[in-house]
């Protein structure tokens, strides 16, 4: 679906941040430069930068990730859509940017692990893709993942409030993680799960940016 494309002015970019956006006319590009960011392991406390303060720091967690490919999209023509997926009390919940091919959605997501990138456009509903991510959504052994939300449009927001702002957005995090939600796995099946063994706990130490600390590590 094709969506009325904003200006640099109107998101609050700088005329070369919105054109380093976009350039990114794919979701396989976009996907690519999220990921090329340094993982922001928000040193300092917890973070929530806009688009424009994620490319002036130059790194994002997951989030700021989102808002960023978020908006290539809606600069390529595409809605800016996310999903929230909340993991038991114990984990920290993802967000993911969306798209879609033929009727499908795929997604673009920044992580420092391997598991929770990239998913092709292939998937018919948006709980079948938050399924994708079920297994390898861990904290140590367990898996964690227990709900998805519907897509989050944030051509609803003004773009000030997460595009081109100076202070953190926190309160869109909040609007975003107070959307629908729908229980992906029932109590019983999340008393049933099968720990990960060893191998798969191995595996899912490898990193793509050293963290400064093992709870940084697990976290991002």
């Amino acid at each position: 679906m094709r969506v009325r494309v904003p200006t640099a002015g109107q998101l609050g970019l700088s005329p070369s941040q919105y054109r380093t956006l976009k350039r990114l006319r794919t979701p396989e590009r976009i996907q690519d430069f999220v990921t090329a960011l340094p993982t922001n392991f928000e040193l300092q406390g917890d973070t929530a930068l806009s688009v424009r303060q994620t490319l002036v720091q130059g790194h994002a967690h997951c989030l700021e990730g989102a808002f960023v490919a978020a908006c290539a999209l809606w600069i390529a023509g595409e809605p800016p859509l996310l999903m929230d997926l909340q993991a038991d009390a114990r984990d920290d919940d993802h967000v993911v940017a969306l798209f879609r091919r033929g009727g499908c959605w795929g997604a673009i997501s920044k992580s420092n692990h391997v598991w929770l990138r990239w998913r092709d456009p292939i998937h018919r509903s948006l709980r079948e893709l938050a399924l994708t991510y079920f297994h390898e959504y861990v904290l140590k052994d367990r898996k964690t993942l227990r709900t998805w939300s519907r897509a989050y449009d944030l051509s609803r927001l003004d773009p000030q409030l997460w595009v081109g702002r100076d202070d953190n957005c926190f309160d869109v995090a909040d609007m975003v993680d107070q959307c629908r939600h729908y229980r992906l796995i029932t109590p019983m099946q999340a008393r049933r799960l099968r720990r990960r063994d060893a191998m798969e706990v191995k595996a899912g130490q490898m990193l793509e940016y050293a963290a400064p600390d093992p709870r940084r590590a697990a976290k991002y």
